[in-house]
């Protein structure tokens, strides 16, 4: 397994903690988060307003790791994200894929379904 690989799965597995400064500390200062639905988000910053607002009222939070490969800088992590939000439970499927740069996550891009995540969240 690369360095890469288990810097993803560390990644991963700090979100349930729903620490926001925990996980913004895995980007690189100008690292990019980018929900393909939404505009891309940069900066450690912009990347805590963000994160920090999208996290707020969820609870009970497990990342399943399904399938995790990387070729050079990038990891490809194919997940379901679990938790609850606003007390109803979330099963969301995704695939992200990670451009890392001296062991910190350069560029996330996530691909799934935001009507899977609407439709359940509300």
């Amino acid at each position: 397994m690369s360095n890469n690989e288990q810097n993803i799965r560390d990644f991963i597995d700090a979100w349930p903690s729903l620490d926001v400064k925990k996980i913004v500390g895995f980007f690189a200062e100008d690292g990019v988060y980018h929900n393909m639905m939404l505009e891309p988000v940069k900066g450690r910053e912009a990347l805590t307003g963000f994160i920090g607002g999208f996290v707020n009222g969820w609870s009970d939070v497990k990342w399943e790791l399904l399938n995790i490969s990387s070729s050079g800088n990038i990891v490809f992590a194919e997940r379901v994200d679990r938790m609850k939000v606003g007390g109803k439970p979330v099963a969301l499927p995704c695939c992200g894929v990670f451009e890392m740069e001296g062991g910190k996550i350069k560029v996330w891009r996530d691909y799934f379904d935001l009507a899977t995540f609407s439709k359940a969240a509300s």
